[in-house]
């Protein structure tokens, strides 16, 4: 009886987990640049006495899925999509550099550019600073010029360049601040082979309708693990009837 319970407990942690990580992609289907989380399933075998016919479902870890989000142009020119499998180099929190597909950037109050969310933007050198100016322009290098404020439309002034970088998607793992890291730990190099866009927005990748989908399959996952604790429960109690009337 107490390794129907353990399976059945088990199936239902799991399927919880997973029922997080996906509520999580669901919560950000509308965040800029944002990359879905998969849970990864592994069957972990149960030893012990008696015959190996019991095997649970368990959460091993999450994969990042780095498919593309759909393309929505904006005409700012501080938006910028990078094409392809490209990323963005921010600095984190903890002070290391980290990446992004969100490049919702903006300047603030110190001259200093920032993603959406607040992360310095990484330049050559490190993070980027903007002087004030009239006007700003991304090219498709990641090449920031201005505009210095008083002078001719044809005085541009190169600032800085982004620094857009590429890995494959299994090198990469997504932390709890939302950023991608090599899993390796390494810092990536600037790739001259990525292209960034201005005026245009990349979102989410996460499909609504799909996530929904999954998670009412999850439900219904979770419904039959506790449903297999209650008929544990109840054989349970039809176990101990007999002994009393024998």
């Amino acid at each position: 009886m107490d390794r129907m319970l353990y399976v059945a407990m088990t199936g239902a942690k799991n399927i919880m987990l997973a029922q997080a990580i996906n509520n999580n992609n669901l919560a950000n289907i509308n965040t800029t640049g944002f990359r879905a989380d998969l849970a990864s399933f592994q069957s972990m075998p149960i030893d012990g006495a008696g015959y190996p016919s019991r095997t649970n479902a368990v959460v091993e870890g999450t994969r990042v899925d780095m498919s593309s989000g759909p393309l929505i142009t904006t005409g700012r020119e501080l938006d910028v999509a990078v094409k392809g499998d490209g990323l963005i180099a921010v600095q984190a929190p903890d002070g290391n550099e980290a990446y992004t597909r969100a490049g919702d950037l903006q300047v603030n109050s110190a001259g200093m550019l920032l993603t959406g969310a607040g992360f310095p933007v990484m330049g050559n050198s490190g993070p980027i600073a903007i002087p004030p100016n009239q006007k700003i322009e991304i090219g498709a290098d990641g090449t920031i010029s201005v505009l210095p404020i008083g002078q001719t439309p044809n005085t541009l002034a190169i600032v800085d360049r982004i620094k857009l970088v590429k890995a494959p998607a299994e090198a990469l793992t997504k932390t709890s601040d939302g950023l991608l890291r090599p899993t390796t730990g390494d810092t990536l190099v600037p790739d001259a082979s990525v292209t960034a866009q201005s005026g245009v927005l990349e979102t989410s990748n996460v499909n609504g309708i799909n996530a929904l989908a999954h998670m009412i399959e999850l439900s219904r996952h979770y419904e039959a693990q506790i449903k297999l604790l209650k008929t544990a429960e109840d054989n349970d109690a039809a176990g101990a009837q007999l002994l009393r009337l024998a």
